[in-house]
């Protein structure tokens, strides 16, 4: 596992099982070490951590270290092991923080708690807004033409569990569907990704281009990207990956390419 991401072993049943017994610590919940690791996640902690992400991200993110904390924090008051205005002392003395920054060209966010840092998300840059934006020009950059770009940067990557929830939010951002669609390039992506789960050889494994290829044909509708498809996509694409960090080349970066040329273009 990559240093420093969520590790989510337990959640929902399981994580008020293990709180009955014992307390949830750090190291339940989050690759830390020293003192901190062995300390009992507070109520404190994850709320100071919330208030980063809301001040830097504009919310709590999905499935992201200050969700788990809350999630740890709430069974371990539940059950008596710390109390709802306590704080570790740790978080007390280093606090919480969340700082975003632009490196190479990539956005990475950077998330710690008591000095040590437990996340740390690399995704394409922000699309900026400009007013009136090109997502609805004719001559928009669809969706579609985006997963098909992919073949060109990252074809012969093999197909896994972010690139199908990827594909799949980008299917329904370009059909408006959130039902997946027989023989669509999301149910394609899923078949792929599961075959590839079990394959042992890289050349048994299916490639984003085998795929990917004909993308427009195999949607039933399609639309210019915006920039709130491109975040959608990039969402789906990070939450399943441990490292947390956007394929290059990959369909989040290409629906964010996509949604940037849509965005920024010169207006006549």
């Amino acid at each position: 596992m990559s240093q420093g991401q969520p590790r989510r072993p337990q959640q929902g049943e399981d994580l008020q099982q293990h709180a009955q017994e014992q307390p949830v610590k750090y190291s339940d919940v989050l690759d830390v070490s020293g003192e901190l690791a062995q300390r009992r996640v507070a109520p404190r902690d994850a709320a100071l951590l919330q208030a980063a992400e809301q001040s830097v991200l504009g919310g709590t993110q999905r499935g992201g270290p200050a969700a788990v904390l809350q999630s740890a924090a709430t069974v371990n008051a539940r059950a008596g092991h710390v109390g709802r205005a306590q704080i570790t002392g740790p978080v007390a003395d280093a606090g919480a923080t969340v700082v975003e920054a632009e490196l190479g060209g990539r956005r990475v966010v950077t998330e710690s708690v008591g000095g040590q840092v437990v996340s740390k998300m690399v995704t394409p840059p922000h699309v900026a807004m400009t007013d009136p934006p090109g997502a609805l020009d004719k001559d928009a950059v669809t969706i579609g033409r985006a997963l098909e770009a992919v073949v060109a940067m990252a074809g012969d990557r093999p197909v896994d569990q972010s690139d199908a929830a990827a594909i799949q939010v980008a299917e329904t951002c370009a059909t408006g569907s959130h039902a997946t669609i027989p023989g669509g390039v999301a149910a394609a992506a899923q078949s792929a990704a599961d075959q590839n789960a079990r394959a042992v050889r890289d050349e048994d494994k299916v490639k984003l281009r085998n795929v990917l290829s004909n993308a427009r044909e195999r949607l039933p509708a399609d639309k210019g990207a915006t920039r709130e498809d491109a975040e959608r996509v990039v969402s789906a694409e990070i939450r399943n990956k441990l490292d947390m960090t956007t394929t290059p080349g990959g369909v989040a970066d290409a629906v964010t390419t996509a949604a940037r040329l849509n965005q920024e273009r010169p207006r006549p």
